[in-house]
């Protein structure tokens, strides 16, 4: 099978926020989280996974087809680029994996035997639980 495509770091835009939480004065006055978007529709991306990724049900992906990551774990901003990055190629591969056609079968006839065996035994469980009559 082939490699899941990567994603072109020219088609990604990344804008510099300030990150939200503890961490004192630094985060106050430094802009090291970043808000990643990516916008599926105009990627270089086969259309199989952008139609795949499009259908998922996903909270980062907008209704308008751009996928919005923020990441904010790291103090350095050129690692939390790095860390949205990745989270979007993941979003991608994930994508990229073709879903296994589920295939109809038939229950075979000694499982409905089975079947059919445990209904007539519970029945008559059932039917042992009336009230008792005198004969």
């Amino acid at each position: 099978m082939a490699a899941p495509p990567r994603v072109d770091r020219r088609e990604v835009e990344f804008a510099a926020i300030r990150a939200q939480g503890a961490g004192g004065q630094n985060v106050n006055k430094v802009s090291n989280a970043v808000h990643l978007r990516f916008d599926i529709r105009a990627s270089s991306l086969p259309e199989a996974i952008k139609e795949r990724l499009l259908a998922t049900a996903d909270q980062r992906i907008v209704s308008d087809g751009v996928v919005v990551i923020k990441a904010q774990t790291h103090r350095s901003l050129p690692r939390n680029q790095a860390d949205a990055l990745a989270r979007l190629q993941a979003l991608v591969d994930a994508a990229a994996e073709v879903p296994v056609q589920r295939r109809a079968t038939k229950p075979t006839w000694s499982s409905k035997q089975r079947r059919l065996q445990g209904k007539a035994r519970d029945a008559q469980v059932k039917a042992g639980r009336g009230r008792v009559r005198d004969f």
